[in-house]
């Protein structure tokens, strides 16, 4: 039998009654997100997410398959969100991917085959003795966990929304590669590379029949939250530790792949 974790999570074991689990309390973050950068966002947390990060897709198949991602920080693992308290901000909108761990669902392969359905798991790491319990000596859920599975069967739910989402970004070529470049006050340029974006003109060229299926599915929306969240790149220059404020530095300029 195998069980493969998803991103970022180390080893995961399916959840069981009598697990007791080390639960993060308010915005205690824990290690694995503290150097994550980017962090996978669902179909349902455009609007909100896209006030706060830069959201972006990537692809690991040369633009086959598309999977929309926040982007943390400036460089590769740097989370530009983590307080000197190791909490997220408290200001900003806290992703769902945090907020449902060290929970996941996931399929089971079993002899090469993958299961159809999928089944809920836990960080086997956060797993221990003096944790949490999730359910009562009857075998009935607590609170607690109550709430937790809720999130993370809402959350499984968006992902296919997610994925459906993607298809037909890709089915009507609508994502273009970019780069972005980072000009700091003092230091190197930094420049983020691998990401994705709506590309405007092929969005405006769409035929009636297109748009509308875009527009009944509740995509179109989600794609001028993702445009308009582009501009939050210059907001992660600002969070750079020392960064210090000077109107006439920190430019930001997009640069389209050749």
């Amino acid at each position: 039998m195998q069980i493969n974790p998803p991103y970022g999570f180390q080893e995961i074991v399916t959840l069981t009654k009598t697990h007791r689990v080390l639960l993060p309390k308010g915005r205690a973050l824990p290690a694995l997100f503290h150097g994550m950068n980017p962090m996978p966002v669902s179909y349902t947390e455009f609007p909100l997410a896209s006030r706060d990060y830069p959201l972006v897709f990537i692809s690991a198949d040369q633009g086959r398959t598309f999977v929309p991602m926040l982007v943390l920080g400036l460089a590769a693992q740097q989370n530009l969100f983590v307080m000197p308290d190791q909490t997220w901000d408290p200001t900003v909108y806290l992703p769902a991917y945090v907020r449902r761990y060290p929970f996941c669902m996931t399929r089971i392969t079993v002899d090469g085959k993958e299961a159809p359905e999928r089944i809920a798991c836990v960080e086997k790491r956060a797993l221990n003795d003096k944790g949490d319990a999730l359910y009562d000596a009857k075998g009935n859920a607590l609170p607690e966990w109550e709430q937790r599975q809720k999130l993370l069967f809402e959350y499984e739910a968006d992902l296919a929304r997610t994925e459906e989402m993607c298809k037909l970004l890709a089915q009507h070529q609508l994502l273009e590669p970019f780069a972005m470049q980072a000009v700091p006050n003092q230091g190197e340029p930094l420049q983020l590379t691998g990401m994705y974006r709506v590309a405007e003109a092929r969005l405006a060229a769409l035929d009636a029949d297109a748009l509308k299926e875009l527009l009944q599915k509740g995509v179109l929306g989600r794609l001028y939250a993702h445009l308009m969240s582009l501009d939050n790149f210059q907001r992660l220059l600002g969070r750079r530790p020392g960064f210090e404020p000077n109107p006439a530095a920190g430019i930001l300029d997009q640069k389209k792949f050749n």
